[in-house]
């Protein structure tokens, strides 16, 4: 673990603090959920839920993702075999990880990639063979398909996906999961799925679990959790599906970490689950809008912006302020404009592919949104334009 140090999130984080900056850095929204889960919450922590809880996850929680997986992507889940809750999604993806990987035995995943996840792949020993996702001329960001395929071999024990992706924002078409299933079959790999932004696509873009695709579901573990969709980062709640026997391995593992996790706040997550579709579609419409306001600041600001279909990220281009390296342009801008966002950089093995690309995150108020917007208009004349 010695090439990981503090998380670029924690630095940029603390740096906002120190200089009383707008975090448009790390992805956590600034308003909370939904009151009829912050309601059920307070009431399993008054009503004694506060001891272990069972180690696969309290019974309606579990009830209710399986429930969820049937109605928005038609996946049948067991509830009594085939779900784990897990502390966060971080945490499924560190034990799946750790459970179905040994060393030596390599990962494809597309760069750049949540820093959790080289980590989880060094902590488990195996290697990770990266493909990257490029700027598209027609927007948006795209892998070439040879890479793909040459990122497998004979060692290739699992492909991580997230898509919806974080930071590029990009949703992985029916033709791109396609492929990635296939070269799975071809090579008897484990597709190991974060999928946390799972409700939060735009433009009508929709989102396709790879379990969906045939022969997937048996070599599937789908990950996913509460967090972003109904706007409870700091409860860190998620869960993992699949076939028993992978998640019976992922169980294994998890009980070593963190035994078990929320007791309380796992019925109040599944509350949330059961709000289906009214809730969901009016988190995604708000948000939507978010996007297209901050998308619309920056580029007015003079970022070139590629435009998300999905999660609560955007990244932009600094070339046209004449910089060349995100972090030093980052780390510069809470002194210059009072704002903070995140070097996409760190997130790639292959660093010149990302160095000129930054994210920011919209999942904040408007009038957040809108000030931000107003001080980073003031770079032009503050010595980052060159």
């Amino acid at each position: 673990m010695r090439p990981f140090g503090t998380t670029i999130f924690a630095e940029m984080s603390a740096l906002a603090v120190q200089t009383g900056s707008i975090n448009l850095g790390q992805g956590f929204p600034d308003t909370d959920g939904p009151p009829e889960m912050l309601d059920a919450a307070a009431a399993a922590l008054r009503g004694g839920r506060n001891q272990y809880p069972p180690g696969p996850g309290v019974p309606e929680l579990r009830a209710a993702i399986s429930a969820h997986q049937k109605a928005y992507w038609g996946l049948d889940y067991d509830p009594d075999g085939e779900i784990v809750v897990t502390a966060g999604a971080t945490e499924a993806i560190a034990a799946a990880i750790l459970a179905l990987c040994d060393t030596g035995d390599e990962v494809v995943c597309f760069e750049p990639y949540y820093d959790s996840y080289a980590a989880s792949i060094a902590l488990a020993g195996a290697v990770r063979r990266p493909v990257t996702l490029r700027p598209s001329p027609g927007g948006g960001y795209a892998f070439d398909a040879d890479e793909l395929r040459a990122a497998f071999g004979p060692r290739t024990r699992l492909v991580l996906l997230n898509s919806p992706h974080n930071p590029t924002g990009k949703v992985f078409s029916p033709d791109e999961l396609g492929l990635i299933a296939e070269l799975c079959q071809e090579h008897d790999a484990v597709a190991v799925t974060d999928e946390v932004y799972e409700h939060l696509v735009f433009d009508g873009v929709p989102h396709v679990p790879i379990a969906t695709l045939p022969g997937m579901r048996s070599r599937t573990v789908q990950i996913s959790s509460a967090g972003k969709t109904y706007s409870c980062t700091g409860w860190k709640v998620g869960w993992a599906c699949g076939p028993a026997a992978l998640v019976s391995a992922v169980l294994r593992v998890k009980q070593f970490l963190t035994f078990v996790n929320a007791g309380p706040l796992q019925p109040a997550v599944a509350v949330a689950l059961g709000l289906g579709s009214s809730y969901v579609d009016g988190a995604r419409a708000a948000l939507e809008a978010k996007r297209n306001r901050l998308c619309a600041g920056l580029a007015d600001a003079g970022f070139e912006v590629l435009r998300p279909a999905g999660t609560y990220f955007v990244t932009v281009d600094i070339t046209p302020f004449g910089a060349a390296d995100g972090v030093e342009f980052c780390r510069s801008l809470p002194q210059r404009c009072g704002v903070v966002a995140v070097p996409t950089q760190v997130f790639y093995d292959h660093v010149a592919q990302g160095q000129r690309l930054i994210r920011f995150a919209f999942c904040k108020r408007d009038e957040v949104l809108d000030e931000a917007v107003v001080r980073l208009r003031g770079l032009r004349g503050s010595g980052l334009d060159g």
